[in-house]
Formats: C-alpha cells, structure tokens, sequence
C-alpha cells in the first residue's frame, strides 16, 4: 500500500500515454510543487460526481500513475507532461484540508475571473486540528500487476483494429485509399504496436476520446478484455457511418 497524491479530473489517463496538463488551482500547485521536490510521480483519477471529499468530487476506483516528463512555468500558470505509468486501485481517500471555493466557509474568497487566492494565504485558512496541510485529496492505494505483453496475434489483431478504424476516418474525410493506406503503415500509432505490457493501452489512448470507454480500458484485467473492448467500439463506428 502507498500513499499517492492525486489529481481529480474529468479526464482518464492510460499506461503508456502521453498528455499535457495546465495546472492553475492552488491545490494542485502545492501537489506539483511536492512531486517536483521529492522526485515522486502522482495518481491521476477521473472524478466521481456522486463522491464528496471535503464537498471535492472524489476519485473513481481506478486511476493510472503519472510521471512528469517536463515542466514549465508561464505567469501563475504551470504546463506540465506527463505519461502514464502504473494503473491502481484506491483503498481509501484522505480529504483536503479545505473545501471549495464554493463551500459557505469559503466564501469569502468569491474567486473571480479565474483568480485564485495564493498558497500561503489559503493554508493560513486551515484549522489547527487538521491532521494536514495538504490542499490536494490523496489516496492510500494498491498498484496492479503489469498485464502481460501481446503475443503476435494479439497485436496483429490491434493492428487490424487501427487500420480499419483509420481507414473508416479516411474516408469520411474523402482521403483516396492508396494515399491513406500508406499515412497508415507510416503512422507513429502503428509502431506503438509491440510485445510490451503497456502497448495496448498507449494506442488504445491515441485511438478514444470517450472517457467511458477510456475508464473501462483502464479497468480491465487483460489485453483480452481491452480488444473486446476495442471490437465493440468498432461496431459503434459502423452503426454511425
């Protein structure tokens, strides 16, 4: 069991996948702050509306760890990129030490036009019997086992899926098919396609935007289950054309 930061988002993050993320509220300031300073990654989870923490939106079961690739600093405003790493459960979710902005005892913040209060003035607000200081929700949580790699079939399989769901985008943008089957084979997606444990998830990222399907990816127990998965968002696609 570890205790990991985590960052609650509208957003799922695969093993393998690389994003970008800006970072503009105070409590998440304070976690990146941490994590730079001690070298150590987070956890990112996609928020539960139907969960409070200290009246947050909680964390979902599932997340996936994040490392920071790069950082850098524009105004008030942090940009960081990160890439997925290890995919975990949460056991348990410590709360804030504050509420929201919008919570009545927070009222007196009004945040406006964006603008937040700064750090030094918001841990000023904590009550001196809280066991934290932290901002940031945080979760005790246990990391799953890598899946195994695919085997070639399994990733000719994925490669059959990608390019007839590329092909299918080819041709609502009325790409001729010759031009595109080569935009294919030559794509970065394609060579994403190998043997390592986190291969599937890294095209499965490039490949839906649903955070629906994109939280099921995260959850499943193996790569079997995601081409299911993957198969059934086909059938989708082609019941849309």
């Amino acid at each position: 069991m570890e205790n990991l930061p985590l960052f609650v988002l509208p957003m799922v993050l695969l093993p393998g996948e690389i994003q970008e993320l800006r970072v503009f509220e105070p409590r998440y300031k304070q976690m990146l702050d941490d994590c730079l300073l001690d070298g150590n990654n987070f956890g990112l989870v996609r928020s539960d509306f139907l969960s409070q923490v200290n009246h947050w939106d909680g964390p979902m079961e599932f997340g996936c760890e994040a490392e920071i690739l790069h950082h850098e600093t524009k105004g008030s405003n942090h940009f960081i990129q990160i890439i997925g790493r290890r995919r975990f459960t949460i056991s348990k979710s410590h709360e804030p030490a504050l509420p929201p902005f919008s919570h009545p005892s927070m009222s007196k913040f009004g945040e406006e036009d964006g603008i937040y209060p700064d750090l030094e003035t918001l841990l000023m607000e904590i009550p001196e019997d809280h066991e934290s200081s932290k901002l940031y929700i945080s979760g005790d949580v246990e990391f799953i086992d890598p899946t195994e790699g695919m085997n070639e079939s399994q990733q000719w399989e994925l490669g059959e899926i990608v390019r007839t769901i590329l092909r299918r985008v080819g041709i609502i943008l009325k790409v001729d098919d010759e031009t595109f089957t080569n935009w294919i084979e030559s794509s970065p997606i394609m060579d994403l396609i190998d043997e390592k444990p986190d291969a599937i998830f890294a095209v499965s990222g490039m490949l839906l935007g649903d955070l629906d399907i994109r939280q099921e990816i995260l959850e499943a127990k193996d790569v079997e289950e995601v081409l299911v998965l993957l198969y059934e968002e086909l059938e989708k696609f082609a019941e849309e054309e």
